[in-house]
């Protein structure tokens, strides 16, 4: 995989912090797109088993750029922990990639 290949980065954060997170993400450019899905999660934490709304964060961005993504959480994230999970993209519309690489060039 080469560092301007797509590939899709997976964030979850409360509700109230999605919005704000998700823009700051886009403009900072570090994804050319953030779509967000409100979600159910449940999962395990401290010995304990919790059920909560959250909103999933669906970034659509270059491998370069995950790094920047991790440090940007450390600062914007209420999460002691956030979820980051990097997927690889195996194909897509060749005018969609081109988009997606040139909104997320580094300024």
């Amino acid at each position: 995989m080469s560092e301007r290949e797509a590939v899709v980065v997976l964030i979850t954060a409360p509700p109230d912090l999605a919005p704000t997170l998700a823009r700051s993400i886009v403009e900072a450019r570090l994804a050319a797109c953030v779509t967000t899905m409100p979600i159910r999660s449940i999962y395990r934490w401290k010995n304990d088993v919790h059920d909560d709304e959250e909103v999933q964060l669906v970034l659509k961005t270059t491998r370069d750029r995950f790094a920047e993504i991790e440090a940007h959480l450390g600062t914007h994230h209420t999460y002691e922990v956030p979820e980051l999970l990097m997927l690889p993209v195996l194909e897509g519309g060749a005018a969609y990639l081109s988009w997606l690489r040139s909104e997320t060039a580094a300024e």
